[in-house]
């Protein structure tokens, strides 16, 4: 038996439906979180100036400071001579002064506040520079090829350059991993400095789409309307990437065009087995027998129209023989919509199985022996 890491992911039959979207936008792409999968993509690789959608990676990259330790929601952040001389959205933010990182947070994602970007880029790394490069890396990490940034804003600068796809791909890590994140994102209205800074949301998704969770506006002259939108509904989140629009109402309207096509169209369906999986026997192993599971959470994400009526078959191996390696393959679970098959799910042992040592063995026969006299 051997291990089978590729298995992992449900294979999904997806078919897109034969009609065409129609949004005015240039480039654009319609992820669902949990898969990855793309339900729809317009030009989606074309490196394009992303504006203040930048910030999703700078988000991204305080989240995971907060996770590991480095930072708190309650970390008091400076302002520094530099962060305080950004330009743009703003809550403008003194030399000097110090907010929590909450509170940052909430004026990155509410007002798209470039002193706070910065400001918090500067906790993570020391500097801007610094926490660029630590934006590049993780970039790459992502699979974002085609992506270089050049600041934490999305300020223009030369050669600071995304895309569609690249930003879903931030997006879902941000989301997917942090959902905290969506206490600052679905802010409508709120304020900062004890009341005395009001904030209204820039993404008006949040307000006016049902299920709205974010994520991230963004607008400059060259740049013109980006938006990186999110929403979930009934289990399922969607990311809608739209570049390069010509109004800030067009990016909102097609956005929700392609959100309401992913509701309409699909559901995400998560499979376990309909009974418990018994047992499988173990030749020569140190225990009798190993215990069979799913392997990982398994999330099928099908056309609505074949997720209603879902029927599961499990073929199982009658006996494994020692040793038996966590992961190993024992067997599949056959997902079908009616007569179609949508998915052949690998079941896997769920613990390690040694094989008996020469030693062990002979004990085992000395006391079969001794009981048997």
């Amino acid at each position: 038996m051997k291990k089978i890491a590729a298995l992992i992911a449900a294979v999904l039959l997806l078919t897109l439906p034969a009609h065409a979207l129609e949004i005015a936008a240039p480039s654009a792409i319609l992820m669902e979180k949990e898969t990855g999968t793309v339900l729809f993509a317009k030009d989606e690789h074309a490196k394009l100036e992303p504006a203040s959608v930048t910030k999703v990676m700078t988000l991204l990259l305080v989240m995971e400071a907060i996770d590991s330790g480095q930072l708190s929601y309650d970390t008091m952040v400076t302002g520094s001579a530099h962060a305080c001389s950004m330009g743009g959205s703003q809550i403008w933010l003194k030399e000097g002064e110090q907010l929590t990182v909450s509170d940052m947070l909430k004026a990155v994602c509410v007002v798209s506040a470039n002193d706070c970007a910065v400001a918090l880029g500067e906790a993570v790394s020391g500097t801007e520079d610094a926490f660029v490069e630590k934006m590049n890396q993780r970039a790459a990490e992502l699979g974002m090829t085609d992506t270089t940034f050049k600041n934490a804003t999305g300020l223009p600068a030369e050669g600071h350059v995304t895309s569609a796809h690249d930003i879903a791909l931030m997006s879902r890590e941000l989301i997917l991993h942090h959902p905290d994140i969506r206490k600052y994102t679905t802010i409508w209205m709120d304020t900062l400095r004890n009341g005395t800074s009001s904030l209204v949301n820039t993404n008006k998704l949040v307000r006016f789409f049902q299920g709205a969770t974010g994520l991230k506006t963004g607008s400059t002259d060259s740049a013109l309307y980006c938006l990186s939108g999110t929403a979930e509904r009934d289990g399922m989140e969607l990311i809608a990437v739209i570049m390069k629009d010509a109004t800030s109402a067009q990016r909102f309207e097609d956005a929700k065009t392609l959100l309401s096509y992913g509701f309409s169209s699909y559901a995400l369906k998560k499979i376990v087995p309909e009974t418990a999986l018994p047992p499988i026997p173990v030749s020569l192993g140190t225990q009798a027998t190993v215990q069979p599971v799913l392997s990982g959470e398994q999330s099928l994400l099908l056309e609505k129209a074949k997720a209603g009526n879902l029927k599961q078959s499990v073929t199982l191996a009658e006996q494994a023989s020692a040793p038996v390696a966590k992961g190993d393959v024992l067997g599949e679970l056959t997902v079908t919509s009616g007569e179609e098959e949508v998915a052949k799910l690998p079941i896997v042992a769920g613990e390690d199985v040694p094989r008996l040592t020469w030693g062990q063995m002979t004990l085992r026969l000395l006391r079969s022996a001794l009981m048997a006299g």
